[in-house]
């Protein structure tokens, strides 16, 4: 299966729509190179601003075009743009619920070997608290490129993740994404899965070795954790009250917590979270430290034997 990084498709559809919208802007922190906005630069110059490595600043611009009519898109990586300017997002963008745009790279263990300074694994989290804020990570380079067409047109704050490394492709080119709505990849009785990120390929992966067993899992990429998609969640509620969640970030507030939140008002169901333990990462290979979290396609065939023998 061929791989491609997310981050590639941001630089490549945020080039695209700056070219057919003059309203559209890239406001970089200095990493044009590594979150693929160099070329929009480029390009497009009149149309990109460069604040240096000053995140917060960077909201504070984005909030003042946005106020001019303008689509900007603040681009750096996703753990200095979710809390290094966090309050900046709280006050300048979401409060007045104002049409900014932060596309970040880097997300979860996708750095890697640059260890747990560059891994950010509260993002989502920490983000979809805030009101007003809307939370993406799409699966692949594809779904990315949609999804990111979908946040220009979507009005207020959204805050999207991107992967680092190359994760496999799953969509074609011309399937369509709705924010808030989760993709049914695979139909299954026995156990419901809702990934997202570079998760939902390891999940894939999972459901068709638990089909080899004869156990039918359904698997849904929630690329949208805010607004989360609660008909596909009370949905599996009702057909088998069986919920796996798997995610690249912290178990605690992100897509797991935000499941748990529906199955709890509910009052049925049971939910097994497959994530990062709470604990920062390491310096190690991205493919090590998933295992060390248990974010493996093993790990989610364990989890739904053990749901199916309760």
């Amino acid at each position: 299966m061929e791989k491609r990084a997310t981050r590639d498709a941001l630089g490549a559809e945020v080039l695209r729509l700056g070219k057919e919208h003059e309203e559209v802007y890239v406001i970089d922190c200095d990493v044009a190179k590594s979150c693929r906005t160099l070329e929009f630069a480029q390009t497009l110059p009149q149309q990109h601003i460069n604040v240096g490595i000053s995140e917060q600043n960077a909201v504070g611009i984005a909030a003042g075009l946005a106020t001019a009519g303008k689509v900007p898109f603040v681009v750096t990586y996703a753990v200095f743009g979710s809390m290094r300017a966090c309050e900046q997002l709280r006050q300048e963008a979401c409060y007045p619920k104002l049409n900014v745009k932060l596309l970040c790279s880097h997300g979860g263990l996708t750095p890697a070997n640059d260890g747990a300074s560059h891994q950010c694994i509260e993002d989502m989290g920490v983000l979809r608290t805030i009101p007003n804020m809307t939370v993406i990570m799409p699966a692949d380079y594809a779904s990315a490129r949609k999804l990111i067409a979908a946040a220009y047109a979507y009005p207020g704050p959204v805050y999207m993740r991107f992967t680092r490394d190359a994760v496999p492709c799953i969509y074609g080119e011309d399937e369509e994404f709705e924010i808030g709505r989760a993709r049914l990849l695979r139909a299954g009785e026995d156990v419901t899965i809702f990934a997202n990120g570079d998760t939902v390929s390891i999940a894939l992966e999972a459901a068709e070795r638990l089909a080899e067993e004869g156990i039918q899992a359904e698997l849904y990429d929630m690329h949208t954790i805010k607004p989360l998609d609660t008909a596909a969640v009370q949905a599996a509620i009702e057909k088998n009250g069986r919920i796996i969640t798997v995610e690249d970030h912290n178990i605690l507030n992100g897509l797991g917590s935000a499941v748990c939140e529906v199955v709890a008002e509910a009052g049925s169901g049971k939910v097994v979270r497959i994530g990062v333990q709470d604990r920062f990462g390491e310096s190690a290979p991205y493919e090590e430290l998933l295992r060390m979290n248990g974010i493996t396609a093993e790990a989610i065939c364990e989890k739904a034997r053990l749901l199916l023998e309760k």
